[in-house]
């Protein structure tokens, strides 16, 4: 039996502890940094610098480390961790850059031939502004760097255009991920993620699932790291042989020919037109909250998947998928993805966690001798398993006022896409 580390503080990595607790392999699971949501089943470490994690690892006996958080990625935990023969899932800080830099992700899809929208880089603002004064609109500004997945914005006239290139040069909008930005097309369509189990060479891909990263209904509102998901995406389904051929493949044979060949979980975000695939970004890691969907439908023992990447045997692993639709709906603190108040009480009745179809994940939350408040931007996710797609729809929005709370808001259209 094995110890399981989980990196990560959301309620992606309270989904992926979930998981690893149904494993016949794994014996303890604990989370660093975690948060006081995942803290009422498994044990969090506060520790998070790369040498009291490793402490914690000799500490724990811990023989897996499954890596949830991008930013533990782009600073090399991998790379770290490694040095000591600490078995770890995730790319390492060069491979990583396939999300952490997306200058370095565009130029490898159009040197690979993957489709993706047409861009440009700049580091100037002026060049930049000069650039799109005759583009046809809406175009998308994007940060080079990571953004919490909040890096990206659609810019309708050129007046919006030139005052988001202002605000991220001049006004630090991403900070220093905002250096550099990319600038391009606007692609029409639906969004889909896909993912891929990846040992260096050879992958395998899962189900297709739908994203909500607007703020509001009707996605509209600003970006966020997302309102909610479900899985699997019926009409897509053809597709995923040709995500497979155009996508995966290729852009796994570059990174092996660029010297940094991806081990771990990479994640696809397309844009998908009739039948036509354009890659808008890919990441380094598993989604939030497509996680909280994904691995619940998975049958698969995530352990055993973890071994097959680690062997450099993920081609023998078939993917094995339950007969349901899953929907997660995430309950965010009003004023989310800008500024919000904290510390507000949140009132959940316990009937909701003896609920066998529900599961529920925590992200920014906080218990306060027994009182649970808001501490970040999303905090509680729902998700919930049916024969379809409307029905767990209606089973997750039915049980929402079981949570009280005058801060909190939510989508309430989040898989709607599957069944109009």
């Amino acid at each position: 039996m094995s110890n399981v580390l989980i990196l990560g503080s959301g309620a992606r990595e309270n989904a992926i502890a979930k998981k690893f607790n149904e494993s016949c392999h794994v014996k303890n699971i604990y989370v660093i940094p975690g948060n006081d949501g995942i803290k009422k089943d498994y044990e969090i470490y506060p520790g998070d610098d790369f040498e009291s994690i490793y402490k914690y690892i000799v500490e724990k006996n811990i023989d897996l480390v499954f890596v949830g958080n991008e930013q533990y990625l782009a600073d090399g935990i991998v790379n770290y961790l490694s040095q000591y023969h600490v078995k770890i899932i995730g790319p390492t800080q060069a491979a990583a850059m396939i999300e952490s830099s997306k200058v370095y992700s565009k130029d490898l899809m159009k040197k690979s031939s993957i489709p993706t929208a047409y861009y440009e880089v700049f580091t100037d603002p002026e060049k930049a502004i000069n650039f799109i004064r005759n583009k046809t609109y809406p175009i998308v500004i994007k940060a080079d760097g990571l953004a919490a997945g909040k890096g990206v914005v659609i810019a309708n006239t050129f007046v919006d255009a030139e005052n988001i290139i202002n605000a991220i040069f001049k006004r630090n909008m991403f900070g220093r991920s905002g250096e550099r930005i990319i600038i391009e097309e606007y692609l029409s369509g639906e969004e889909a993620s896909i993912f891929a189990f990846c040992d260096g060479e050879n992958f395998v891909s899962t189900v297709f699932v739908q994203d909500h990263k607007r703020s509001l209904d009707n996605d509209e509102g600003l970006n966020t790291g997302g309102m909610g998901a479900f899985a699997p995406v019926d009409k897509f389904a053809t597709l995923k042989q040709s995500v497979d051929d155009i996508v995966f493949a290729p852009i796994l044979k570059a990174m092996k020919a660029e010297g940094t060949p991806f081990e771990g979980i990479l994640f696809a975000g397309l844009m998908i037109t009739d039948d036509k695939i354009n890659v808008i970004e890919f990441n380094c890691r598993l989604g939030d909250p497509e996680t909280q969907v994904l691995l619940p439908l998975l049958e698969n023992d995530l352990f055993d998947i973890c071994e097959a990447i680690l062997n450099k045997k993920i081609g023998t692993i078939e993917l094995r998928w339950k007969k349901n639709y899953a929907l997660c709906v995430v309950l965010a603190s009003k004023g989310y993805p800008e500024s919000f108040e904290k510390e507000q009480i949140i009132s959940i009745d316990n009937t909701l966690f003896e609920d066998k179809k529900l599961q529920v994940t925590f992200a920014g939350i906080k218990d306060d001798n027994g009182v649970l408040r808001n501490s970040g931007g999303r905090v509680i996710s729902l998700t919930c398993l049916e024969k379809s797609l409307i029905d767990s729809v209606k089973y997750v929005y039915s049980k929402i006022a079981l949570i009280k709370s005058d801060i909190l808001r939510y989508r309430t259209d989040i898989g709607k896409k599957g069944y109009n």
